[in-house]
């Protein structure tokens, strides 16, 4: 094992937004809250009784995966190595539709995250929640927490009102480059769109497969709208977006630019090659083929030791016994993505001795 090993993906759980995070909300809201009984804002994409949502292993009894400060601790540094961790809080203030009332719960979330958890142990850090709905109140919340070097990115929502490349979210990678913050892309949907191209699906299963398409098309919207002409340090990290089909996409990107790129002139480069100096992803899940020949040569195709980040996805349920290193991966891999290449992902990362 690694000596710094930093898990770049874990899910800190709000246990309820009149019990959680009444405290944290200023007096307007705290009246909305009691007065029109707003409590349990789970998004969809992950309910907590969903197996997915948490492992048999890592439930607590009358609680959700993920809310106990304590049992996250025996979890994801004790029982899964990791020496720092960075908390990604899935909640649904980033689907609220109001964008007030958004910007209210994303602060609570944020401000609930530091006194309650990075406070209580040194080697947690977090993303800033944002209220995508509205960019310039996401940028007033990345600017009120700038100055807390303990979060270390921004989290969003895959599947958003609006494609990420679109230029009035602009002003959040200003901000985010401004303060070496990586942008950090989720999967979930705030639910204003059907999750798949062409309609809802019958069954949750098909809505977490087809996850993956939505941070493609993020991807390529990020790339052809010119964001990182525009923001040249701005790095994105995919986050449970799986990895293994990186190759065809990158493959296929860099075709269809070389037939239409008179379309788009801003973007000088191949795709994959865009991609590979600003796009990072985590490693649960991996949905790797089951030989180590496979796995090498999608690793090869990928074309990039620096893309990949370990994390746990803890409590999520990606893997079974106590090993969140994907199989078969290169030991070179294994020790990049552990240390070196979060580091490089996230400067603010400020580790403990």
């Amino acid at each position: 094992m690694a000596a710094t090993r930093i898990d770049c993906d874990i899910h800190p759980a709000v246990g309820g937004t009149r019990t959680t995070l009444l405290p944290y909300l200023d007096d307007h809201w705290k009246e909305q809250v009691v007065s029109r009984a707003i409590d349990g804002l789970d998004l969809t994409s992950y309910p907590p009784n969903m197996p997915l949502s948490g492992r048999p292993d890592w439930r607590r009894e009358g609680g959700k995966p993920g809310s106990d400060l304590s049992m996250v601790q025996r979890g994801a540094f004790d029982q899964l190595g990791a020496s720092h961790a960075i908390c990604n809080v899935l909640y649904g203030a980033q689907a609220v539709y109001d964008p007030y009332m958004a910007a209210a719960f994303c602060k609570a979330i944020n401000d609930w995250i530091a006194a309650e958890w990075l406070s209580r142990d040194a080697r947690l850090r977090a993303s800033i929640v944002v209220p995508m709905q509205a960019p310039e109140l996401a940028v007033e919340e990345i600017e009120r927490r700038a100055g807390d070097t303990r979060f270390v990115s921004i989290l969003v929502l895959a599947m958003g009102e609006t494609l990420l490349g679109r230029h009035h979210y602009w002003p959040v990678y200003k901000a985010a480059e401004k303060y070496k913050l990586p942008l950090a892309i989720h999967a979930g949907s705030q639910y204003r769109f059907a999750p798949s191209s062409i309609g809802w699906p019958s069954y949750r299963y098909e809505y977490y497969f087809v996850e993956a398409q939505a941070l493609q098309a993020q991807v390529l919207s990020l790339i052809y709208e010119g964001v990182f002409g525009k923001f040249p340090g701005l790095k994105v990290v995919l986050m449970e977006s799986g990895v293994t089909w990186l190759p065809a996409f990158m493959w296929r990107a860099n075709k269809t630019w070389r037939g239409v790129r008179v379309e788009v002139p801003w973007v000088e480069r191949e795709p994959a090659s865009i991609i590979r100096d600003h796009v990072r992803v985590t490693m649960q899940p991996f949905d790797a083929p089951a030989d180590a020949t496979g796995v090498a040569d999608i690793i090869d195709q990928i074309g990039s030791d620096k893309m990949f980040l370990f994390a746990s996805d803890y409590p999520h349920w990606q893997f079974d016994g106590d090993d969140p290193i994907p199989p078969n991966l290169p030991a070179h891999i294994v020790s990049k993505m552990c240390a070196e290449n979060p580091l490089e992902t996230f400067p603010r990362l400020q580790l403990a001795a």
